[in-house]
């Protein structure tokens, strides 16, 4: 018996184990503590309807950003997702400029299959064409995280990865004026600023912050700038209807250090192999959201955004075993690479939930319509200057100067079945329509391009959801995903890589079986098996041409799965033995075991075909395991996370080495961090963080592409500290 099978017993022995337990509720529990009162949060899930949206039967985690418990400073993805078992986390900077999250085999780059959003509306800079997340909205002006995995794909869009959103906070409701500051400093001359002002006067609530964020990075040469702004002001017209108008912007400028060798990243891996290299993104996103309640059992959401921006990059791209030196023929640098996109898309989602009797029992049915275009405008190879600071002007014109847009419409239904007051069968629907096309040339115009794709997608699944007594859940998921090849992919601006003109989308599934709930107050879990099949997986294969030169293939590799368990569990230490304790010291433990191989592919080498049966898929760890032990006390909350990731390769034929550095085996890595908060006076607080505790040596990825080629080493040991008040 492997051990997918074997961690499987788990299921049952949680479910049984729960029956030996008195009846609970999923609430906030309140502690009295010395004039302080903290609320702690025990649901760890979605609740079946929320707003306009179903999560009955959906494997969904639901997170509250806390100082004590992330580094919220400088949007730490390992801890503020701690509690997310299988959560892959790429580790672009130390500044959390870029977040790359993935599970489940799927691909981390910034994101790119997860549908990423903000307050209910998409932030990826291009949903179909380009779907990286650009944009960045600093941690310590979220509220809540609401995470949903493969099943998101009928109700969100068809991302395998599933979906992410991230609420905003708003004014407190009960001042006319509100006013919250924290300034944090730290290692490598770390500064963050975040700033926020919010209230209710009459009619009109409102929120808005600043956040600004610099500092000279881990590594020579890697210095960064980031600002964020948000305006919210919303206006509630009646008891019954609300409009919003939001306004968002992340820009950044940050130098790369560029990537390593295996010899040069065992020989010092915080050296820097680039200084004139520089990346620069800068998205905005303004938004009117619309909500209006009839009454009890229906009400109506409706949401435009447009966003709009550009991606800039100067760089001097090569291996990182060629220096970036003067050139002896030109008696200067080499010329640089300028690479630009410009973003301009519009979506309007319409959405109507509506609940009603069936029998006896009440089912709700949640329906909706989606219409999304997008231009982009890609200038890539371009050649630049010789010079060392942040310009993007030219010498000679792009080599590729491309037009791509995208128009989609979709249409969804779901609709839950109350077949008994404690079964929910939950039947959903999507269709989806994309038109794409790309024109424009390459090659410095000695190659024109001209694209039209037109496809349409009907996607299926059901939800499963049994309530027990005692309020714990079983519930499981099947649910159709796919995912359209990257037709902005189709013409790479970095120099490894050749892209196969054939490649085509991905489709497959997601199934979900799992068991949650808590135990009194004292333990909380929820353990589930997944099984997801990514039919014609796209990905990259290394390979010798017969010059002896190595470069990188990208096509539809082949046939893949992602299998195993994901189980979160948390107890209540102190509180196990007195439960009306006043303080508490709990333990977590978030693990997954993820066997993601693919199933057929083959690659030819020398003229023999090899197979890629069994191999590993790209950057899918087999485990990956997260232990925290957070104290919470009157005034004081600090929590220490150890994280385990396993070893994992960067493409699909598992090179073990490579002298690039591009692609080969990423070993495992362990890492320690430690958050810690302290309330005083009512209104402020102190803080402090110390990331990668024991200063371990170790990296996340490889890369082909910007900001490499080569390894990208993580951050060794670093800290900061902060003030903050809240008026």
């Amino acid at each position: 018996m492997n051990n997918f099978y074997k961690i499987l017993l788990l299921i049952p022995l949680v479910l049984g184990f729960n029956h030996l337990y008195a009846q609970q509720k999923n609430t906030r529990d309140t502690l009295q503590l010395d004039s302080v009162i903290i609320k702690e949060n025990r649901l760890k899930h979605l609740p079946n309807v929320t707003g306009t949206y179903i999560f009955a039967g959906k494997k969904t985690n639901l997170l509250f950003p806390d100082e004590g418990k992330a580094n919220l400073a400088n949007n730490n993805v390992r801890m503020t997702f701690a509690k997310v078992p299988g959560l892959n986390v790429w580790e672009m900077d130390g500044a959390g400029l870029q977040i790359n999250i993935g599970t489940r085999g799927t691909d981390v780059h910034r994101s790119i299959e997860v549908n990423m959003r903000q307050n209910g509306y998409n932030t990826n800079s291009d949903v179909f064409g380009y779907p990286e997340n650009h944009y960045n909205v600093p941690f310590q002006a979220i509220s809540e995280i609401q995470y949903v995995r493969g099943s998101a794909a009928l109700q969100f869009g068809s991302q395998f990865g599933g979906m992410v959103n991230y609420k905003i906070k708003e004014g407190d409701s009960t001042k006319v004026f509100g006013f919250e500051t924290e300034q944090s400093g730290g290692s490598n001359r770390f500064f963050n600023s975040y700033n926020a002002i919010g209230g209710k006067v009459g009619k009109i609530s409102y929120y808005a912050f600043y956040s600004a964020r610099t500092g000279d990075g881990w590594r020579p040469d890697a210095a960064f700038n980031y600002r964020a702004y948000y305006a919210n002001i919303k206006y509630q017209f009646n008891s019954k209807g609300s409009v919003a108008l939001q306004f968002s912007r992340s820009d950044y400028r940050q130098q790369i250090a560029g990537g390593l060798t295996d010899d040069q990243f065992n020989a010092n891996n915080r050296q820097s192999t680039r200084f004139r290299n520089f990346f620069n993104p800068e998205i905005n996103i303004p938004a009117l959201l619309f909500n209006y309640v009839f009454n009890s059992n229906t009400r109506l959401e409706v949401t435009s955004h447009v966003l709009f921006g550009q991606r800039n990059s100067v760089q001097f791209i090569n291996t990182p075993n060629v220096p970036d030196t003067v050139n002896t023929k030109l008696n200067t640098y080499n010329p640089r690479q300028v690479d630009r996109d410009y973003y301009a898309g519009f979506t309007t989602e319409a959405r109507l939930l509506h609940s009603y009797k069936l029998g006896d029992l009440k089912s709700t049915l949640t329906t909706g319509l989606r219409y999304f275009e997008e231009t982009t405008k890609r200038k890539q190879k371009g050649v630049g200057t010789t010079g060392t600071d942040f310009d993007l002007s030219l010498v000679k014109p792009y080599g590729i100067n491309l037009r791509l847009h995208s128009l989609n419409y979709a249409a969804f239904a779901e609709n839950i079945f109350q077949v008994t007051p404690a079964f929910t069968i939950t039947p959903g629907v999507r269709y989806e329509v994309i038109k794409t096309t790309t024109s424009g040339v390459i090659n410095n115009a000695s190659f024109p391009i001209g694209y039209k794709g037109n496809r349409n997608y009907p996607l299926f699944g059901t939800g499963l959801q049994y309530e027990f007594s005692n309020g714990s859940q079983l519930y499981g998921n099947f649910s159709q995903a796919y995912r359209p090849y990257l037709y902005a992919a189709v013409t790479p601006a970095d120099q490894l890589t050749v892209i196969d003109p054939n490649i085509k989308d991905s489709r497959g599934y997601d199934i979900d079986l799992g068991y949650r709930g808590r135990i009194n107050n004292i333990f909380n879990f929820d353990v589930n098996g997944f099984y997801v099949r990514y039919n014609n997986r796209a990905g990259t294969l290394t390979q010798t041409d017969a010059n002896n030169v190595t470069h990188l293939f990208m096509t539809n590799i082949g046939d893949a799965v992602a299998k195993g368990v994901e189980a979160y569990t948390e107890v209540s230490l102190i509180r196990s033995f007195n439960e009306h304790a006043g303080s508490d010291l709990r333990l977590f433990n978030s693990l997954a075991y993820t066997h993601g191989r693919y199933i057929n592919g083959s690659i030819n080498q020398s003229g023999k075909n090899i197979s890629l049966k069994n191999n590993y898929t790209e950057s899918t760890p087999d485990w990956i395991n997260r232990t925290g032990l957070t104290f919470l006390s009157g005034r004081v909350s600090s929590t220490l996370l150890y994280s385990f990731t396993s070893k994992s390769f960067s493409d699909a034929n598992n090179t073990v080495f490579n002298p690039t550095g591009a692609t080969g085996l990423v070993p495992a890595y362990h890492v320690v961090d430690w958050a810690f908060n302290f309330n005083f006076l009512k209104n402020y607080h102190l803080t402090a963080n110390l990331n990668n505790l024991f200063n371990a040596k170790y990296f996340t990825r490889r890369i082909n592409m910007y900001p490499g080629p080569g390894i990208l080493p993580a951050d060794g040991r670093t800290f900061n500290i902060g003030f903050g008040m809240k008026l």
